[in-house]
């Protein structure tokens, strides 16, 4: 089975006949005609009703998904490999988290770039799961990742930030705020935003919440969008509010106190290339002492 069948097959199944598909293709009715029969036998079932390339079998359907997959990863292969080629000082693929996009990257970039121009880098912002699987599948060479204090172990710690309640200035938990409360049970003056950091928080009144709330949502930028629309409070980390200008209140409650660890985590199973040291390294200056 090649995997010209599979787009010759996936063409047919989108034009809903040969005539059409061949001519989409730069090819003769027959040769296209041909390879289906083939595919056909490979796979050992008919793709198409009989007669009808507009109606595809069981088969037929399972079969076009998975072309679909089978070209989709081809060309983000064949996307990577020209990428690499053409920046001539090597690439660097980052997964981190959204937090650390917006708040950590920035200032390592722009130092790194100054040094390294020549050098490709490409950033994914991704959940920390989704980070470790990039990272096991060799999908990225330097993952960031956020942890409690007792998964700090994980990786190398490059930063330690306060967790606290962001919400929007001028509403009932900053005005709460302005007479000098400080706790944790805050966060019931407005509806919870939930995110994964919400979960290191060790409070009462911030698990029920957790347990209760109807809004959830894994990214940064969103998070502040909807705090900011009105839609209620959420639990980020201090460095998060470098993006917002101002218009949005961080408190930081000490009942007890919370953090988030950003841990840098890599693939040992093999040597990393010179230009992926240099810039895990360069995450490597931002650790606490550095």
């Amino acid at each position: 089975m090649k995997l010209e069948m599979l787009r010759v097959f996936q063409t047919t199944a989108a034009q809903g006949s040969l005539a059409r598909a061949a001519e989409a293709l730069g090819r003769t009715p027959s040769a296209v005609s041909m390879m289906l029969l083939q595919l056909e036998q490979e796979v050992g079932g008919a793709l198409f009703e009989a007669g009808r390339k507009s109606r595809l079998t069981p088969l037929g359907l399972l079969v076009l998904e998975e072309s679909r997959r089978a070209n989709e990863a081809f060309e983000r292969s064949v996307g990577a490999i020209r990428r690499y080629a053409t920046a001539t000082g090597g690439l660097v693929r980052i997964a981190a988290v959204p937090s650390a996009t917006i708040g950590l990257l920035p200032p390592v970039i722009l130092r790194f770039r100054r040094e390294r121009p020549d050098v490709r880098l490409e950033i994914n912002d991704v959940d920390s799961a989704s980070v470790r699987r990039r990272i096991e599948n060799d999908e990225a060479d330097i993952g960031i990742v956020s942890a409690a204090p007792e998964n700090a172990g994980e990786g190398t710690l490059i930063e330690r930030t306060p967790l606290g309640i962001v919400c929007r200035v001028g509403g009932p938990i900053d005005r709460a705020a302005s007479e000098g409360r400080r706790d944790w049970a805050l966060t019931e003056l407005e509806p919870m935003i939930v995110n994964p950091l919400c979960g290191m928080v060790k409070n009462p009144a911030v698990e029920g919440l957790v347990l209760r709330s109807g809004l959830e949502s894994r990214n940064t930028t969103a998070l502040l969008a909807f705090v900011h629309a009105g839609l209620g409070a959420t639990i980020l980390p201090e460095s998060a509010m470098r993006a917002t200008g101002g218009a949005l209140s961080f408190l930081q409650p000490d009942d007890p106190g919370a953090f988030r660890h950003l841990l840098k985590i890599r693939q040992t199973t093999r040597p990393a290339p010179p230009v992926v040291e240099t810039f895990w390294q360069s995450l490597h200056a931002l650790s606490p002492g550095d």
